[in-house]
């Protein structure tokens, strides 16, 4: 089984097994023209359109009893220029593909996410993002747009051409149109030194502000249930290159953080007693190290174990008093959560409905391994996030509708205008869409 979503008799799932969908038909275009002749023939056959990439989504912003559009074959690099500094990737071009053959020119995207598997237009579509002091999302990286809309036109947008399309359509959720190509912005290849360690809960949310403020990229996870963190900082670095060695990358990366994980969340989900004692030894597994390497091998890692997640943006400054509230709900619950909670940071962005638009953002992420229940411990998380005005990551669970969105998006009605002009048939609605944008 790969890492992207499946589709057997007609059913689609998503990749955490939590979302399916039975669309009426699947198209898998092998050009534009092809995908805005489907677009047209769905309008034709008065069916809904969505586009989906590898699943990995927790939402069912992808879902559609539809025309189901599949990018795989809308793939590789259209465009180097070296003069603007940019690339044009087709829009079902894998983060991972997209990141070797950048490698391979001797460029590299300033800051990336901690997976590759996603599709570039899925990832940005739904706002991926990783951690940075100075550098935000991957759609934060986007200098034009190429997409499909409801009347099959192809349309392009940037800062110059139909602008107040760019600033909405970069974390478009697929409701303005389908993403057909994508131009980001590069820098030339770079190295990146990592340097994770342990740390108590107590001091990395003491000295929060510090970590932020000294590195380039700083993150952490906490382990429910105990007093500990590991951190992680990545600076840029003058080399020389040192990743880490093969045996150890495999022995960390592999066998404890995916296969040993694997087994302790089994042995939790079957006897969730133990679920403390299990985070007590997982804490301390993880060991310090550092290393440098080019910038995909250090932003990314393998996430074998199946999860379901959610994760909300709160204002950078709220992030500590809400990850406290956090903690004392968990120490105080009966919850048993087997999963690390995970924090990152972005700067402020001028995308419309982009989780940092406007505000210094931090994020705090919740998971749960699949098929255990997580809807207590969700609800209890999103009472915190949503007390500080939290705005959920679009791929991600939550149970926010558009008249939350109203509140803590600023320029929301900017978004929905601009969909009722693009698609006022709603050819690109959904279930999630209606509800986080309204009707």
């Amino acid at each position: 089984m790969s890492t992207a979503a499946s589709a057997k008799n007609g059913t689609w799932r998503n990749w955490g097994g939590n979302v399916t969908a039975r669309p009426a038909r699947e198209v898998t275009p092998a050009s534009v023209d092809e995908l805005a002749a489907a677009v047209r023939k769905a309008a034709e056959d008065g069916l809904r359109v969505k586009a989906v990439g590898t699943g990995h989504s927790f939402t069912s912003i992808a879902a559609t009893d539809g025309v189901l559009i599949r990018p795989q074959l809308l793939t590789g690099i259209r465009n180097i220029d070296r003069d603007a500094m940019t690339v044009t990737v087709e829009a079902g071009t894998p983060l991972k593909r997209l990141n070797v053959a950048l490698a391979r020119e001797g460029l590299s995207l300033t800051n990336m996410g901690d997976i590759m598997e996603q599709t570039v237009s899925g990832a940005t579509s739904t706002g991926t993002h990783g951690t940075g002091r100075d550098s935000g999302s991957i759609a934060a990286q986007i200098r034009g747009l190429e997409l499909v809309t409801a009347d099959g036109s192809v349309l392009s947008c940037s800062e110059k051409e139909n602008p107040e399309v760019f600033a909405a359509a970069r974390i478009g959720l697929g409701a303005l149109g389908i993403v057909t190509a994508i131009t980001f912005a590069v820098e030339p290849l770079f190295l990146l030194t990592a340097r994770e360690e342990p740390m108590s809960f107590d001091k990395v949310t003491s000295t929060f502000d510090e970590l932020w403020a000294e590195n380039e990229h700083f993150e952490f996870y906490w382990f429910p249930h105990t007093g500990s963190t590991n951190t992680k900082r990545n600076n840029r670095s003058a080399g020389p290159e040192k990743p880490v060695p093969q045996l150890q990358g495999w022995f960390e990366d592999e066998f404890l953080s995916n296969g040993v994980f694997q087994v302790a969340q089994w042995v939790g989900r079957a006897a969730p007693g133990t679920i403390p004692s299990i985070a007590r030894i997982s804490s301390k597994a993880l060991s310090a190290r550092t290393y440098t390497d080019i910038p995909y091998k250090v932003f990314t890692s393998p996430r074998r174990v199946r999860f379901v997640e959610m994760e909300y943006a709160v204002p950078r400054e709220a992030v500590v008093e809400t990850l406290r509230e956090l903690k004392t709900v968990v120490d105080r619950s009966g919850l048993r959560v087997s999963f690390p909670v995970e924090v990152r940071t972005a700067p402020a962005d001028d995308i419309t409905l982009s989780t940092a638009s406007g505000r210094d953002s931090a994020y705090i992420a919740v998971h749960m391994v699949k098929g255990t229940p997580y809807q207590a411990y969700f609800t209890a998380a999103e009472r915190i996030f949503t007390a500080h005005e939290g705005r959920p990551h679009w791929g991600k669970v939550h149970t926010r509708d558009a008249e939350y969105f109203a509140g803590v998006y600023p320029r929301f009605g900017e978004f929905t205008a601009l969909r009722d002009r693009l698609d006022p048939d709603r050819r690109f609605q959904n279930d999630y869409v209606r509800r986080v944008l309204g009707a």
